[in-house]
């Protein structure tokens, strides 16, 4: 069970550790703002910004964000 600050607010997100967290937002959390593209980080549909840094969340996975300031549109 992965923590993820989002927008100000604690969710509990029930995936996989290595699950792209963009799937995280979008499936598990019902937050669809952010979008799919090509799923490679090269064409910035899916960027949130972590701790204030423009991030591609299709490339980035759950594990690597616990903890941090997630804003997303």
């Amino acid at each position: 069970m992965a923590t993820l600050n989002v927008n100000g607010k604690a969710y509990k997100a029930d995936v996989d550790p290595r699950t792209p967290l963009l799937w995280a937002l979008r499936d598990t959390l019902g937050l669809t703002g952010t979008k799919y593209g090509c799923g490679i980080a090269q064409c910035g549909a899916c960027t949130v910004h972590v701790e204030g840094v423009a991030t591609r969340s299709c490339s980035v996975p759950v594990n690597a964000v616990q903890g941090k300031k997630i804003t997303t549109i």
